[in-house]
């Protein structure tokens, strides 16, 4: 893992997001399995058509350990694109998580695994395998465009995108603002006299 993904390890998805001003946030609906999901990583994009996934085993075979599977299944809810078995190879081949506009079956198993997991949901119906998609072309995911290299941040919050063109002043807009609300939070926070004079600032712009 790079030493610019590593700096986006600390910080939480909210404050990305408003570095882009929310303008790189994928659809709301794309949750982690878990609460405590986390990922941070390069994108390995992966597109592919409704209910095929061949294509996100070919992408297993070839991301790096590090990178953050992206796949583009056009917010499919009926068929998933893997379950506990696929989504377990991830795990062993290094991969840092998985983030699908779509989704997964075998919940259970794959909550057992403990691997980062982003997606609109379960459902019990698999897909099949006729080879038809891509891996590492640009697609498009919860809405967002994602291409190659970009870098990949989920929290419970959700999942932000940061654009490898802008990554470096993202950055430092995200760790400007992770530093004024870690400030505020000291500062206000159970003073009652501080929260009606900050209320008070901000009722007057």
């Amino acid at each position: 893992m790079d030493q610019l993904v590593l700096d986006f390890v600390n910080i939480p998805t909210t404050c990305v997001s408003d570095a882009t001003d929310g303008l790189n946030n994928l659809h709301p609906s794309i949750k982690p399995l878990k609460e405590e999901y986390k990922v941070v990583g390069r994108a390995f994009t992966v597109k592919i058509p409704v209910g095929d996934n061949l294509a996100v085993l070919k992408a297993i075979r070839e991301a790096k350990p590090g990178d953050v599977l992206v796949v583009d299944a056009k917010g499919d809810e009926y068929r998933a694109i893997a379950g506990d078995f696929v989504v377990g190879m991830m795990q062993t081949m290094g991969i840092a998580g998985l983030v699908v506009d779509g989704v997964i079956r075998d919940i259970a198993g794959i909550k057992a695994l403990n691997f980062p997991v982003f997606s609109k949901g379960t459902t019990v119906a698999a897909s099949g395998k006729a080879g038809v998609g891509e891996v590492n072309v640009p697609i498009s995911c919860g809405g967002m465009a994602v291409k190659p290299g970009d870098i990949i941040i989920g929290d419970a919050d959700g999942v932000v995108v940061v654009p490898q063109e802008i990554e470096q002043a993202v950055l430092e807009k995200a760790l400007a603002k992770l530093k004024k609300d870690q400030i505020r939070e000291e500062q206000i926070s159970g003073n009652r006299e501080a929260i009606i004079t900050h209320l008070d600032k901000l009722l007057s712009k």
